[in-house]
Order: C-alpha cells, then sequence, then structure tokens
C-alpha cells in the first residue's frame, strides 16, 4: 500500500483537514465520542474495528488535537478520549454527514438513527450555509479564492 503524502501543508483548508480526520475510521471515532463514548475498548466494541487500526486513529486524532487522553472519570486506572473544543468544531461536520447520508443512503420509510435536540426531542433542521449578508447560498453562488 502506497503511504499518502502529507497535507499539513496544503494550500486548501480542505486537503490541510482531510489530512487529520479524513479517514473514516477516525470519522467514526468522531461520531462515537460526540455519542458519549470515551474508553478504548468501547471504542472497539462499537466499531468492530481491529485493536491496532484503532490504536493508530486515536493516536493521530490526539496528535493532531481533535481528542485528549484523560484519567477516567471512574478514578479506575484506565484513560479516557475526551473531544478537545477542537474535536467539538467537527460537530456540524458530522451532522452535515449524517444528513447526506440520511437523503441519499435510505429508503423514505428505511428506518435509521435520528439526531434530535436534547431540550424539546426534535429532529435537527437541515444545515444550512448563508452568506455574510444571511443569503442562503449552494454550489452555485460560492467560488474559492487561491491563497497568493
Amino acid at each position: 500500500m502506497v503511504k499518502r503524502s502529507s497535507l499539513e501543508a496544503a494550500e486548501c483548508p480542505v486537503a490541510r483537514s482531510v489530512g487529520a480526520i479524513g479517514d473514516g475510521w477516525s470519522l467514526l471515532i468522531i461520531r462515537d465520542a460526540f455519542d458519549g463514548i470515551r474508553r478504548f475498548c468501547d471504542f472497539q466494541r462499537n466499531l468492530g474495528v481491529a485493536r491496532n487500526v484503532l490504536a493508530t486513529r486515536l493516536k493521530s486524532l490526539v496528535g493532531h488535537g481533535v481528542l485528549v487522553v484523560v484519567p477516567a472519570s471512574d478514578g479506575s486506572a484506565y484513560q479516557e478520549y475526551v473531544l478537545t473544543e477542537k474535536g467539538r468544531g467537527l460537530f456540524n461536520l458530522i451532522i452535515g454527514l449524517r444528513q447526506w447520508g440520511e437523503a441519499h443512503f435510505y429508503g423514505p420509510q428505511e428506518p435509521h438513527s435520528v439526531m434530535v435536540d436534547r431540550e424539546r426531542g426534535m429532529p435537527l433542521r437541515p444545515l444550512e450555509l448563508r452568506a455574510e449578508d444571511g443569503r442562503l447560498v449552494g454550489p452555485d453562488d460560492c467560488r474559492r479564492i487561491p491563497a497568493d
């Protein structure tokens, strides 16, 4: 297998982000962390991923500042993985992936998990992207300006 070159110095923010968290396992680990999973064994049990793959992804997420390792909350000798502010900043990305998946990979009556707000128990509205003046924008309304 060819090793991917580092994207840490890329001009594009998407490339740098993919370099840090673009792996599918990493995104599922982040999803599980938002769901309250904190321990290695619980990530492994929930994901069904090989120990070496999970260890590598967790180390990378810690190295990129997405997760931090803390002493176990129950006072045991274990360690736990907790989202940092940087990691919590990925919430919209995880919700966006969820909503995209709901729209494109499920039939109208096909059951799937649903994300609801804690206060009212209602499903979340679809994410929207808005311009600075509040206008709703889509792909045809935006353009990328390369760095100088």
